[in-house]
């Protein structure tokens, strides 16, 4: 049987399916392991299912001479040198779709608890503030017929932006390629960045951490924005400017933010923390009992798969497979 290291407990499902197939090392720790731990973990082992606050670098992978398979238990996988690995012939695998509503649903989240100052209104109550009705008392902001910008119209940008349909909003976005659902459901209409960001009151960042995406929004983005705007991230932390965005928070020129990822995991600043104006969640966009499950599985299937000599459902270097068959 094969033997495969999982860095931190995921759902059963996913490692019942694995126990099934092969010799299973899970880390015993309620917490992430650092790089040395990995290091050993994985030293001896044919797959690796590993998290996206795992560093799995060229020494991560180089430490593995009999590593096959990556499977990464996320959507994005830009924790892992994906290069080093198709030199070494190692493939990479990732969870798509699987969270695709569910991460759209909490941008939704945050961008209502964002414009009704919901979790500000609770932190109130608790505190025993509340003496009775007031009329100047926590006052936000609509969402019903405003502008919405998404940057990024993928599949969770596309997600986010049709659920928008019952506020009846205009919808704005950003892209590579002309979104056509977008354009013939909503009638939205795609956008330069720069516009976007004038118009929307709104902004749902939909977009992977690249070299082109990395500090997307910085000051001069966010100076742009509507001093009524909302800003929306649940994509990665480092695609916005986090020392802008606190500026931009503090000196009010934009209304609000609502944030799940952060720029230096799981560091948030005590800036941030501080502000009344930011609505912050651990990185849960994805946190459902259903969706968690659903990717552990297709973490599991695509582990297997590999390690099989299969190509697996999910690869994202397939180039690696094809030299395999040649």
């Amino acid at each position: 049987m094969y033997s495969v290291f999982v860095t931190r407990r995921i759902p059963d499902d996913g490692l019942e399916l694995l126990r099934k197939h092969s010799r299973v090392h899970v880390n015993p720790c309620d917490r992430s392991l650092t790089k040395e731990e990995i290091i050993e973990g994985v030293r001896d082992k044919d797959g690796l299912l590993c998290l996206l606050n795992d560093t799995i670098d060229r020494e991560v992978i180089e430490s593995a001479p009999k590593l096959r398979v990556i499977a990464n238990y996320a959507v994005g996988y830009n924790n892992i040198d994906v290069k080093t690995a198709s030199e070494k012939g190692v493939m990479v695998t990732n969870t798509p779709d699987v969270l695709t509503d569910t991460t759209a649903e909490m941008a939704w989240a945050l961008l209502f608890a964002v414009a009704r100052r919901v979790v500000e209104s609770d932190r109130y109550t608790r505190d025993g503030r509340f003496t009775g009705w007031d009329p100047m008392l926590m006052l936000g902001v609509d969402v019903t017929g405003k502008t919405l910008g998404v940057i990024g119209a993928g599949r969770i940008g596309t997600a986010f932006a049709l659920k928008s349909r019952g506020f009846n909003m205009k919808v704005l976005y950003t892209d590579q390629h002309v979104n056509a659902v977008l354009e013939k459901e909503l009638h939205a209409e795609k956008a330069e960045l720069q516009d976007l960001l004038e118009d929307a009151d709104f902004v749902s960042i939909h977009v992977p951490l690249l070299d082109d995406t990395y500090h997307l929004i910085g000051e001069n983005e966010l100076r742009r924005m509507k001093k009524n705007a909302i800003l929306i991230n649940t994509s990665r932390g480092a695609v916005v400017d986090e020392k802008a965005l606190i500026k931009a928070l503090k000196e009010k020129w934009i209304t609000g933010a609502g944030l799940d990822v952060y720029e230096h995991e799981p560091h948030v600043p005590d800036e941030l923390k501080k502000l009344d104006n930011v609505v912050l969640t651990p990185h849960i966009a994805s946190a459902t009992f259903e969706t968690r499950r659903k990717m552990a599985v297709i973490a599991a299937e695509n582990l297997i798969a590999g390690l099989n000599g299969t190509r697996p459902p999910n690869c994202v270097n397939p180039e690696v497979y094809t030299k395999k068959v040649k």
